[in-house]
């Protein structure tokens, strides 16, 4: 079934702001123009919903109290008991997002996810919840930081979110109401346009990733990176994985992030190998990739000593 009931997913933690902007957002008539709303509500805050100034009397408030709350059989009812043409859920920031993603009826689907946060404290919980900070950025579509303060570091903030994702557009809004767009220039590390893309050791995150979202401008591109060696017996003798482990923002969540790297002839190289590799990326479909992904058509391949940080990281 396809998805017909768009989500509203606002996250975030305590004090960022969220339930304000859903108070605001419910109030417009630019946002609520009658359609049958469903807030779902995951946390208790400083703030409390007054549904008696939304216009209309379509929205429909429920609470989830506990995240074992957000299953499939739960949500559906939910949705059937108010016959609702929409969704806006406030999420509880110390719940993963994996919990909703999985567990989101069949015709329920993500619209617009935001992130909202309290300036001041930002960096704090990225120092603190470094885990969860990463859960609510990965697919946010906007960060907004709340309550900016006149010296907020832009920089570090900015860091901190392009560590994760390159596409959420950042927005900071002061307490005089005034708003101000990060417009700070994010390039890569690297030069695409060059005869022969060189990817640093300490590039390699940024690379896998941008490569990820973007896939497509780097087909029929000329790379050289540094990386290790993994063997699939269900793969020709002629092909292999290469790439690096990856820490986004713990120990954790460290993952092997390669390629699919074809050779002209078989190889001996080993699973654990450390190597130098040059080859122009296709991308095409690959059972590897369960559909299409980035294949490197190897031309040069060189021994390599291990980079000194061996997992490659955002920072």
């Amino acid at each position: 079934m396809a998805a017909n009931i768009p989500v509203y997913l606002f996250t975030g933690f305590l004090e960022g702001g969220k339930t304000h902007i859903i108070q605001e957002s419910m109030e417009d008539k630019r946002f609520n123009s009658g359609e049958k709303t469903l807030i779902l509500q995951c946390e208790q805050g400083v703030d409390e919903l007054e549904p008696d100034r939304f216009w209309g009397r379509n929205v429909y408030l429920e609470q989830l109290e506990q995240e074992s709350d957000v299953n499939r059989e739960n949500l559906t009812a939910i949705g059937k008991k108010h016959r609702i043409d929409r969704v806006v859920i406030e999420y509880n920031g110390m719940w993963k997002l994996s919990t909703l993603y999985g567990n989101l009826p069949e015709n329920w689907g993500i619209y617009q996810e935001m992130l909202f946060a309290d300036a001041a404290t930002f960096l704090s919980y990225n120092a603190n919840m470094r885990q969860l900070m990463v859960d609510k950025l990965t697919n946010c579509e906007m960060v907004v930081l709340n309550r900016t303060p006149a010296d907020i570091d832009k920089e570090a903030i900015h860091k901190v979110i392009r560590s994760v994702t390159r596409r959420a557009a950042i927005t900071y809004d002061y307490p005089d109401g005034h708003v101000e767009y990060d417009d700070i220039e994010d390039p890569l590390p690297f030069d695409l346009e060059a005869p022969v893309v060189e990817i640093a050791d300490a590039d390699y995150a940024m690379f896998y990733r941008d490569l990820s979202e973007e896939m497509q401008k780097y087909n029929g591109k000329t790379l050289r990176f540094k990386g290790i060696v993994a063997r699939d017996g269900k793969l020709p003798p002629n092909t292999l994985l290469a790439g690096r482990h990856v820490m986004t923002c713990c120990a954790e969540d460290i993952a092997f992030h390669p390629l699919v790297c074809i050779f002209d002839s078989p190889t001996a190289l080993k699973t654990r190998d450390w190597v130098t590799l040059t080859g122009t990326v296709r991308v095409e479909k690959h059972r590897l990739y369960r559909g299409s992904g980035p294949v490197l058509y190897v031309s040069a391949c060189a021994p390599a000593t291990p980079p000194i940080q061996e997992v490659a990281t955002f920072y």
